[in-house]
């Protein structure tokens, strides 16, 4: 018999401080980032955005992520109970030395932008030969 679990349910966080000047609602998207020796991966859940409705950018060590959901596809539904709020999605990371931002790399699949993140030479570890004097 399996045990009793809840599942909590994780509202949606609006964006909040100077973004409010933006048109439209944003919501901070849910990321994973994982780490390895040669890069970085970052994942955002963005449902709802169509791949040329993303943006990535990077501007003084800056990373932008944005995404526009297109309300139109919500327009004639009248929903009688809902938990998903519709709105674009806005994240910002910022980036240290060691990221190669020449070879930053972005996709969009299913409603998941992923990012890899390429760590410079001098950042990745490597092995250093040990011989006898």
């Amino acid at each position: 018999m399996m045990p009793e679990q809840e599942i909590a349910t994780r509202e949606k966080q609006e964006v909040q401080g100077a973004e409010k000047t933006r048109a439209g609602r944003y919501f901070v998207p849910a990321v994973d980032i994982r780490e390895n020796e040669n890069e970085l991966k970052l994942w955002a859940d963005m449902p709802g955005v169509a791949e040329k409705d993303v943006e990535v950018s990077l501007n003084d060590g800056m990373l932008t992520i944005i995404g526009k959901v297109s309300p139109a596809v919500y327009d004639k539904l009248s929903p009688l109970y809902t938990e998903y709020n519709v709105g674009n999605y806005f994240r910002q990371f910022e980036l240290n030395e060691d990221v190669d931002e020449t070879r930053i790399k972005a996709r969009m699949r299913n409603g998941v932008l992923e990012v890899e993140l390429p760590k410079r030479e001098r950042a990745r570890p490597r092995r250093i030969e040990v011989t006898t004097a």
